[in-house]
């Protein structure tokens, strides 16, 4: 398939050939037949792609203080790579398509093959889209009509939010795609609209539909406009649908209400608020969310749970439906908006028009090319690499994320491997790094990168919720596997896991690299001749994440603790060098919710040889606080690590620092290990029994938080 992508680093728009993505439990496949631009949001996203690195800063300064807490956390160099990484991910763009079902997935209800439907998802010639962010289309609209669906229910969602009543008078700052939408939607509510615009030809289709209009270019005070418009009383409500980083559209929406006005943000706009405007009339003043209630709640959107309609009445894909209705009703007219259509595969001449073109509204990309070559799921990228005798291990990567693509596979390449394919769910990830990384091959077909005779290794970047399953059917099919941390989030998955390994006679490794950082190989050698007991202090400022991010769910990321702890877990198994053979942890807080049952906890380990050690991990620290510190007392002497670059030693005979000239958690040398085993066919770096015993003790410990009274 194709798909455009926007680079946010070079800012470069393009039409990028893609494998499919394949029909997913919960989701449409769609086959594309027209999708609409949205000149705003896509707009503001070329432009950034395009602007200079301090222009980049500028528009998004709370990233740049980001950036200066890691640049003093984790070091210039690790800074650098980690902000040109980001930039360096194309994203995909648009939110409005119209296609036909290919195939519903038998737990989707209220859809099937060869439906029209209108759905967020991007311009691609194949989009697979979850049921919540699908709507029938009738048969009334066309698929041109039905692209302007979800721009529209942007501003429904606004207007929901203001309430307005028959009759009343509003006002619309901003008259460009969504704000011209939104006057229609008023006008079909009753209520008579004063639109507020710098562009008079906008301002004409605004006419055209029925708003009274005002031109502050023309001299025109939008204030006095919306006072005169209301016939002196001030105007029932402001929905504001403008791009600026003015707060002028905010003040004088203030300041042309009438008392206990509403205000509703749609757009964005500057915040720098007048309190007496608002407090002398007691205004309302609301941010609108997208298309509406279940926008970015995962249970909607991703699980497809419905809000009762009883309790919400109007959620995202209701309005969808909303929106159609009234275009079948002929309420809604878009034959005004629509300002250039283009082929699809001319993308890129649509988006230099979007460009250059600031008064172009709705600019509709068609479909027209065959369906049936849409749907290849690999795409041959170029030659492989081969080492000079061809005995390199032969790698595939399941898992094409951000962390895959900026540590683990180039530390992988720098070992030598010969990186065959790189598969991601979606299709368009896997061709991004495949790409920049040297891949012969991307695709999105798992199950034939396990069947492929070629590849003898496979490595598992995914989320954590697959880990377990695919270490075990990569097992099954006779290939070595190296899985990214964890390996499993119940001990159910654990059995499975090690069953699989027993018969399958390959090697198995975790992705624990913080045991072969260079600075934690320098611990080990000082504490090896060592054979007193040792008490081990780890610190990990972990830093907050939201609770709705998918590491935090229990089911898809196994929570903090398992997906971020083991690492540590291992760490202190590794420095110790004896099994674990005692476990305690505690939780901060009184409630079970998931980001505070293991956001802040303690986690106390017992040794066979008598050491035990404690792990705070903690995500309520300071942010220029160092994010992992590991202290090691023994004999008489202390050990510690500051956040992989700085070593000291306390009366340790012979050593009194070490620094690193940027920070190595040891990936590296992790991915070499496990190469050089393979290729010499040698034992795994990490025995199987320290990886099963970290896994075990770490679910233990997430249950124990869990269950904490």
């Amino acid at each position: 398939m194709k798909q455009i992508l926007q680079d946010l680093s070079a800012g470069k728009t393009e039409l990028v050939t893609c494998p499919a993505p394949p029909a997913r439990r919960g989701q449409l496949l769609i086959d594309t037949a027209v999708s609409l631009i949205s000149a705003g949001t896509e707009r503001m996203l070329v432009d950034f792609g395009r602007a200079g690195l301090v222009a980049k800063a500028r528009q998004q300064p709370e990233k740049v203080a980001q950036v200066l807490d890691k640049v003093r956390t984790d070091g210039l160099l690790t800074t650098i790579e980690a902000v040109r990484s980001k930039l360096g991910q194309p994203i995909p763009l648009g939110y409005c398509n119209v296609g036909v079902v290919r195939e519903a997935d038998s737990g989707v209800e209220g859809f099937r093959p060869g439906d029209r439907v209108v759905s967020n998802g991007a311009h691609a010639d194949v989009v697979s889209v979850r049921r919540n962010l699908c709507a029938r289309i009738p048969d009334g609209v066309s698929d041109e009509e039905a692209t302007f669906t979800v721009v529209a229910a942007i501003g429904l969602q606004g207007i929901r939010l203001a309430n307005p009543t028959l009759g009343e008078a509003f006002v619309v700052t901003g008259a460009g795609l969504i704000g011209l939408l939104t006057i229609q939607l008023l006008r079909a509510q009753g209520c008579r609209v004063l639109a507020i615009d710098f562009d008079e030809a906008k301002l004409a289709i605004a006419r055209g539909f029925g708003a009274e209009t005002c031109n502050p270019a023309g001299g025109e005070d939008p204030v006095a406009a919306g006072l005169a418009f209301s016939r002196g009383v001030g105007v029932d409500g402001v929905i504001i649908t403008a791009s600026t980083k003015s707060s002028d559209p905010v003040t004088q929406a203030a300041r042309m209400c009438r008392k206990r006005g509403r205000i509703v943000l749609v757009g964005v706009t500057g915040l720098e608020l007048n309190r007496a405007d608002f407090y002398e009339k007691e205004l309302s003043f609301q941010v609108s969310c997208s298309y509406g209630p279940g926008r970015y709640d995962p249970d909607y959107e991703d699980r497809g749970h419905d809000y009762p309609i009883g309790f919400v009445r109007w959620t995202e894909q209701r309005n969808f439906e909303a929106v159609l209705d009234l275009m079948a009703g002929g309420q809604i007219n878009v034959g005004p908006l629509i300002s250039h259509r283009f082929a699809f595969d001319d993308a890129p001449a649509a988006y230099e028009a979007l460009a250059s073109d600031k008064g172009s509204l709705g600019i509709l990309l068609v479909y027209q090319h065959a369906v049936e070559e849409r749907h290849l799921r690999t795409v041959h990228l170029q030659a492989p690499e081969r080492d000079a005798v061809g005995t390199a291990p032969t790698v595939a990567f399941i898992g094409a994320g951000n962390y895959a693509g900026r540590m683990l596979i180039p530390a992988f390449r720098r070992a030598g491997a010969a990186l065959h394919t790189i598969a991601s769910a979606g299709g368009v990830s896997s061709v991004v790094q495949g790409k920049r990384l040297g891949f012969a091959n991307a695709t999105s077909d798992t199950v034939g990168v396990l069947s492929n005779s070629e590849i003898n290794t496979v490595a598992i970047a995914t989320r954590h919720d697959s880990h377990a399953r695919l270490t075990v059917d990569a097992l099954n099919a006779g290939k070595n596997v190296f899985v990214e941390k964890p390996l499993a989030l119940t001990m159910g998955e654990l059995e499975m896991v090690k069953s699989a390994h027993s018969s399958a006679g390959r090697l198995l490794m975790v992705g624990f690299n913080r045991r072969f950082a260079p600075l934690v190989q320098t611990m080990k050698r000082l504490l090896e001749p060592v054979r007193e007991p040792k008490s081990v202090i780890m610190v990990m400022n972990a830093g907050i994440i939201p609770a709705d991010h998918w590491t935090q769910d229990g089911e898809i990321g196994g929570g903090r603790i398992i997906g971020e702890a083991c690492h540590h877990i291992d760490l202190m198994r590794f420095l110790v060098g004896a099994p674990i053979v005692a476990m305690s942890a505690r939780r901060m807080g009184d409630t079970d919710a998931i980001e505070v049952t293991e956001d802040k906890a303690v986690i106390t380990l017992g040794f066979a040889d008598g050491s035990f050690g404690t792990i705070h991990y903690l995500a309520n620290g300071g942010t220029s606080f160092p994010k992992e510190r590991v202290e090691v007392f023994t004999a008489g002497r202390t050990l510690q690590l500051d956040n992989f670059l700085r070593l000291r030693g306390f009366n340790w005979p012979r050593f009194r620092s070490q620094k690193a000239w940027r920070q190595d958690k040891g990936q590296d040398v992790c991915a070499a290990a496990f190469l050089l085993a393979v290729k010499e066919g040698a034992g795994a770096p990490i025995p199987f029994n320290e990886l099963e015993e970290v896994a075990r003790v770490t679910i233990e410990a997430t249950d124990m938080l869990r269950a904490q009274q």
